[in-house]
C-alpha cells in the first residue's frame, strides 16, 4: 500500500502556502502573500500559516517584528513523498510509466551526462532487484 501524502490533510490554501515555503526555502507571510494567487488578506494568511504550525507541518522563527516560516518535513522527504503519491495515483504504481511520462514531458535535451546518471540509476536499481 502507498504510504500516505503528509500534505493529504492540508486545505487547498494550506497546499499552496507549503509550496510556496518549498519553493523559497522560507517565507514571512508577506511573502506567501506575494506569491500566493488571489491571495486573501494578511490577517488571514497570517492565520492559516499559524494553522500549519499547529498541524506540524510549518516552524517559525522571529526576526525582530517578522515570524519566518520554514517546513518541519526536509525537502528530500517532501520530494519522495509527493513522487510517492503521483506515481500511485496516476500510474497505478508504476515507476517505469512515470519515468516514461517523465522523459517524454520534457522538452529539454537531455545530455550525455544526463543519460549516463539514468543508466546508473537503472543499473543499481537492477543490482539492489529492484
Amino acid at each position: 500500500m502507498a504510504k500516505k501524502h503528509p500534505h493529504h490533510e492540508l486545505s487547498r490554501r494550506e497546499r499552496q502556502i507549503m509550496d510556496i515555503i518549498y519553493r523559497r526555502g522560507e517565507a514571512t507571510a508577506a511573502e506567501v502573500m506575494e506569491d500566493l494567487p488571489d491571495a486573501p488578506s494578511y490577517s488571514a494568511v497570517r492565520a492559516l500559516l499559524r494553522i500549519l504550525v499547529e498541524k506540524g507541518h510549518a516552524e517559525y522563527r522571529q526576526e525582530g517584528p517578522r515570524y519566518v516560516y520554514r517546513s518541519t518535513t526536509p525537502v528530500d522527504k517532501a520530494q519522495e513523498s509527493a513522487l510517492n503519491h503521483v506515481v500511485h495515483t496516476f500510474f497505478e504504481g508504476s515507476v517505469p510509466q512515470a519515468v516514461a511520462a517523465l522523459l517524454d514531458l520534457s522538452d529539454d535535451q537531455l545530455t550525455q551526462d544526463d543519460l549516463n546518471r539514468l543508466n546508473r540509476l537503472i543499473r543499481d536499481a537492477k543490482d539492489e532487484g529492484r
